[in-house]
């Protein structure tokens, strides 16, 4: 009896001993995978039967249910992220978990840049294939989403910080538009917001200011010396004339600024209307920020192009007439 009893614990332990050697086998040997690689993709919500099934199905593991079993039993089953994973080399069990709880997916980079209209970002972000265009333009003047992050009943212009983002192939609008905002928050210092205060400008108005300010030049010497010209005219209460806040209004704008254009009359047309427009007609960047909130200490009210992507300014009419007539003569 006793003999039986001894000879069933070691046929017992041996049975485990076993298991735990071809489990620990499985678990640390890579699976062969096709030469040309694999993406497999996990949907947000997806549950971990069916991405263990789709990596199976793949052959990027052997064994749909001994991955289950393993990723229940550490917990990791909770910590993987969705995303578009590509796997090019064989990777063990323990090394594919590991890569889908790290999150390692493929990531889509889309990069705001200083000047940017919602409009041209949008474009992008359909082209990079991460949304639809209508559904980001119905979120960006969606009440709800714009009262979730503070922004004005206007619209999302402006909010967007110019900077490189990287997106999981399956992040929603919310996400990505969310992170971009939350990015624009970031950039406001304390300094900024008592300099707002300081001049009367809400947050909105001093986006604003400084998206025509970015539109206006790309260079880092003159921005302070816009925000000048437009401060004082703001003051004098003259209109802005801000060429760039009239071709935002366009419905249509071939690149040839006309007369005809500076009489259509939009809300953005700052030639007919004085004071600043409704809102942002670009993502400004921190500099131009800066330079809506820290204006030149310059009694410039206007600015001409010089053609060579700088600008000649001037304190009165006449200065101005014969800047234009040097710099600008052909334009109309």
């Amino acid at each position: 009896m006793k003999r039986i009893f001894i000879f069933s614990v070691l046929v017992v332990l041996t049975g485990l001993g076993l298991g735990l050697w071809y489990g620990y086998t499985w678990l640390t040997t890579p699976s062969p995978i096709p030469s040309h690689g694999v993406l497999i993709a996990v949907p947000e919500g997806a549950t971990l039967s069916a991405t263990a099934r789709a990596l199976a199905e793949q052959g990027v593991i052997t064994n749909a249910r001994l991955f289950s079993w393993w990723a229940r039993l550490t917990g990791d089953d909770r910590k993987i992220k969705s995303g578009e994973y590509a796997f090019t080399a064989p990777l063990s069990p323990l090394a594919v978990l590991r890569l889908l709880v790290e999150g390692k997916a493929i990531r889509v980079t889309v990069t705001v840049t200083e000047g940017m209209t919602f409009k041209q970002l949008v474009r992008v972000l359909a082209q990079k294939g991460l949304g639809a265009e209508e559904h980001f333009f119905c979120l960006a003047t969606d009440p709800v989403f714009l009262a979730t992050w503070g922004l004005p009943p206007q619209g999302i212009e402006g909010y967007l910080f110019p900077a490189t983002y990287a997106f999981s192939p399956f992040a929603p609008p919310e996400e990505i538009l969310g992170q971009m905002v939350r990015r624009f928050y970031r950039a406001l210092s304390p300094a900024m917001y008592r300099q707002m205060d300081l001049h009367g400008l809400s947050l909105h108005e001093a986006v604003t200011l400084a998206s025509l300010i970015e539109k206006e030049t790309h260079l880092g010497a003159e921005r302070p010396l816009v925000a000048a010209v437009f401060h004082n005219r703001l003051r004098r209460k003259m209109p802005l004339q801000c060429d760039p806040s009239v071709i935002y209004g366009l419905e249509e704008f071939d690149g040839n600024l006309t007369r005809q254009h500076l009489l259509t009359p939009t809300l953005y047309n700052t030639y007919l209307f004085h004071g600043l427009p409704p809102g942002p007609i670009a993502s400004p960047s921190v500099e131009s920020l800066l330079a809506a909130l820290n204006p030149a200490p310059a009694d410039y009210l206007y600015f001409v192009a010089r053609g060579d992507g700088s600008h000649e300014f001037s304190s009165d009419l006449a200065a101005h007439n014969r800047a234009v007539a040097r710099f600008q003569r052909k334009r109309f």
